[in-house]
Formats: structure tokens, sequence, C-alpha cells
């Protein structure tokens, strides 16, 4: 299953978005456009669908509340809706439509409360709220239906899919100091705080497997590499191990506490694309990579989305990744920033961007232009070293 389409009202940037998506789908804008919170909302649909440590309340205390999330150009209208399309990879008809309204209690607590839920399977309404359970009980509208394994039954497919989605974005500092016991597997761990915890709790025949495969990769950004091996020291931590073919031999081992920026958020990027099927969101994979590795990464996640049929995510600023002739433009979203919010446009349906594609232009050269700054050539010129 994977996700066709949202529709966003009031979310953060987005003051009324509707958006498609592909099997891949790269995101691109300037900065402050809404990439990183386009993917949150991803993150917050997981967070609502966790039974244990999640659901409505917890996802937006972890956002500062829902006035950090409302987007700043509702002030007629408060209530946060969203709409979320899923269906079959092989189908353009949803399976399931998922509606939530979100808005805040007027007094007391101002706890965020569901002004209304809805689930269509296969085009008939399973849910409805608030129910007649609700209006006696207000109480109840606190927490979502989808969190609740008591109530969801009839759409736990769609709890499951929310609750499997990762997002990536390794910072290679928070692998160097590992905390492998303090995350669970199945945990959020975005930032690779926990990443060597994951790799050692992985089956070893899995665990080698996909090393192995990795240690190809690595061969080619960092060409004395030998080897890359999994070990535990003396006090049962565990690391990542390279072996470089060096003039010196003793001096040609190294694990992740010497490894490049580079090499780790390649190491993390890879893993990640080869565990599991779930939605990957991935934010920026071109960080610290060599432009000619960058060039590589839209084939390799080709290859993940069609053999796992796995939905990926990307946001990026990368021309290098975007110039894969392999990239549609359909699979390419612009995000422009307007006076009231940001809104999204589909590559796709800019006859522009049509014309320059049978050209033979390359995504990255139709869309980033688009997505340059306004004046950005006057920056220099604007930013006066000298002055106070």
């Amino acid at each position: 299953m994977r996700i066709q389409r949202i529709k966003l009202k009031n979310w953060r940037n987005f003051p009324d978005l509707d958006m498609p998506f592909l099997g891949r789908t790269f995101v691109i804008g300037p900065n402050a456009s809404g990439k990183s919170n386009l993917l949150g909302f991803f993150r917050f649909l997981r967070d609502i669908a966790r039974e244990q440590g999640g659901g409505l309340q917890q996802a937006f205390k972890d956002r500062g509340g829902l006035s950090k999330v409302r987007c700043f150009a509702a002030r007629a209208n408060p209530l946060i809706e969203m709409e979320v399309q899923l269906g079959e990879w092989d189908s353009e008809v949803p399976k399931y439509v998922y509606r939530l309204g979100i808005t805040q209690e007027t007094r007391g607590a101002r706890r965020p409360v569901v002004k209304y839920e809805e689930v269509l399977a296969d085009g008939k309404q399973v849910l409805l709220r608030p129910d007649d359970d609700d209006k006696s009980d207000p109480e109840r509208l606190t927490e979502t239906h989808l969190e609740q394994t008591s109530a969801n039954k009839e759409f736990r497919e769609i709890a499951s899919f929310f609750n499997d989605i990762c997002y990536l974005h390794i910072v290679p500092q928070m692998i160097r100091s590992q905390d492998t016991g303090g995350l669970s597997h199945g945990s959020d761990d975005p930032f690779g705080k926990a990443f060597l915890g994951r790799v050692a709790r992985t089956a070893e025949k899995i665990r080698k497997g996909r090393l192995t495969r990795i240690e190809r990769a690595l061969k080619i950004i960092a060409p004395q590499l030998a080897e890359l091996a999994f070990e535990k020291d003396q006090s049962g931590q565990p690391h990542l191990v390279a072996r470089y073919e060096h003039w010196r031999p003793a001096a040609g081992k190294q694990n992740e506490v010497q490894f490049s920026d580079g090499t780790l958020r390649a190491i993390g990027l890879l893993w990640m694309l080869q565990e599991g099927t779930s939605m990957l969101l991935i934010e920026e994979p071109e960080l610290s990579l060599n432009s000619e590795i960058v060039k590589q990464l839209p084939g390799i996640m080709a290859r993940v989305m069609r053999k796992n049929k796995r939905q990926l995510l990307i946001s990026t600023h990368s021309f290098e990744l975007l110039a894969d002739p392999g990239i549609a433009l359909e699979e390419t979203v612009l995000l422009k920033p307007e006076k009231e919010g940001s809104v999204a446009v589909t590559a796709s349906d800019d006859q522009s961007s049509i014309e320059m594609s049978r050209q033979g232009m390359s995504v990255a050269e139709i869309v980033l232009p688009m997505a340059a700054p306004r004046d950005a050539v006057q920056l220099s010129l604007r930013f006066d070293s000298n002055g106070d």
C-alpha cells in the first residue's frame, strides 16, 4: 500500500495543500518553504497512530502544542484539517480515505480535540465521529480512533501503515556518540543516536548481507576501503569497523569514530534503504557526499522502490541528484512560498516544464531555477561585513 494523495488545511506553512504522490516523490523549494514541515506531517501521522508512547495528545505535546502546528495564516479558521488517501501500488483508486479535523478546547487545559474523524474503506464509510458515545462523553474526543486497537479494527491497516513510517536524517555526531540501549528496535531514531544498536539487533545473516552490499558501494566512495565489518568490543559495545589498504597496515583499521561524515551518512542511508518496506522519508540525502556519489542515489532509490514496493519521499536542493534522467516531472513537487503560506505544484502540471522536458532538459535544469530565492545574486552585495 502507498499514500496516493494528501490534503491539508492550516498545517504549518500550508493554508491549503492538495498534493499527489507516486512511489517516489522529490520535494524541492527554497529555504523556509516547508520541505521539513511537509515531511513532518508524515511523522505526525506516525505519532498519532502509536498506541504506546504516542497518540494525539503526545503528538501535539512533542510539537509544542496545537498553536505551534497551526498555520500562521489561520486567523479566521483555527481548525486543522487533513485527508490522506491510500491505495494499492497497482491502482489509482483509493482503498482508504482517512480524514481528521482537530481544534482546541476553548477553556481549561486547551488540549487538542477531535472535531471530526472519518474513514472510508472502498468507498464505504466505516467511521464518522463525533458519534453518540462522543457526545455523551466528550473526553473521548481527546483521542483518535486511529490510536485505539479496540476501535480501529475495520481500518487497522491504515494505523499499521502510519505507525511504520520511517524518517531519516542521519547526523554523524549522533552515531559517534551512540546510544545502544536507550531506544527499542522500533523506536524513532531519525538522527542515528541508536543506529549501531539497530545494526546489532539485526539477525546476523541479514546484517552481514546488508553490510556486504554497503561495502561494495563504499569501495566506490572510499577507494582505499578493503572491508566493512560489524564487531563488539570487550565491553559489548557494537562498532562498525573498516579496514583500509594502507602503507601502514597496523594503522589501516578504523571504527565509526574515525569515519568521515560522508561515510557515516552513506552507511546510514544505504542501511535504511534496505531495512523494511515502510514509507521512508529522506531529508537532503546529498549532505556530506561527493557529487559523483549523489548522482547514483536516484538509481539506487528506484531499485529499492520497485523491488520492495517501498514509497520514498525525498527533500533535496541537489542539482546532481535531480539531474538523473530517470526522474520524471510527475515525481517532482515544487513548494512555492506566497504571502499567506506555501503552495505545492507538481512539475508535470506546468506546461512550460513539459516543453523543456521534451527538449531534453533534466528536472534539475527545469525546476531548481524556480526554487531559487529571489534576488539571491544580491546577497553578497547586501551583506556588508564591515557594517554594524
